[in-house]
């Protein structure tokens, strides 16, 4: 038989709920730093990968920026806005170039009266449309009265404005009245 015996002043305690409560504790702590730190580690990783990539758009604007500036200085420079205008004037004499001037012939052959002939024409490209200054002459006032009422008609010419009239003052000269006009040209 065994006898127990308490040989201290006070009873005995037990102090295992602390030690159990105590280790839960500690536990779920050390687990909350894990976490935390496995978060920490995770978004400083993500914004070195932002970083990187910031500082890769950065170089870029840097570098764009530097091209911009050497067109901008390429483009300002006087040669090169001669050669610009140049340009845009030859544009421009391949456009007048381009006008179907047989289109035009054959639509005046067909409003053109007797006694009337076209002496010049000039055509002029006004945004969409073309502009035409043409000189016209004819042997009687009736035959110039007969052109206008068809040129007036044509559904190819608009706009038609007369900008002088001259009346022969020789005998020998093939039309007795010239006239200046102009008119948009429908191409289409």
């Amino acid at each position: 038989m065994k006898v127990r015996l308490n040989l201290s002043t006070s009873p005995l305690e037990s102090n295992r709920r602390f030690a159990v409560g105590a280790t839960i504790a500690g536990t779920i702590g050390v687990l909350a730093l894990l976490i935390l730190s496995y978060q920490t580690f995770s978004v400083w990783r993500s914004d070195k990968a932002l970083r990187a990539r910031q500082d890769d758009l950065d170089s870029r604007i840097a570098k764009l920026q530097l091209q911009r500036q050497q067109l901008s200085t390429f483009f300002e420079n006087p040669e090169t806005v001669q050669r610009r205008q140049r340009a845009a004037y030859l544009n421009s004499l391949i456009q007048q170039r381009a006008f179907p001037w047989i289109k035009i012939f054959m639509d005046l052959e067909r409003i053109l009266p007797e006694g009337v002939r076209v002496v010049s024409i000039e055509p002029k490209l006004v945004g969409d449309t073309v502009e035409l200054t043409f000189l016209v002459g004819a042997m009687t006032d009736e035959s110039k009265l007969k052109f206008l009422k068809s040129l007036e008609q044509a559904p190819e010419f608009s706009h038609i404005a007369l900008l002088s009239e001259a009346h022969a003052t020789r005998t020998d000269q093939p039309d007795r009245v010239v006239l200046s006009l102009q008119a948009e040209y429908s191409v289409i």
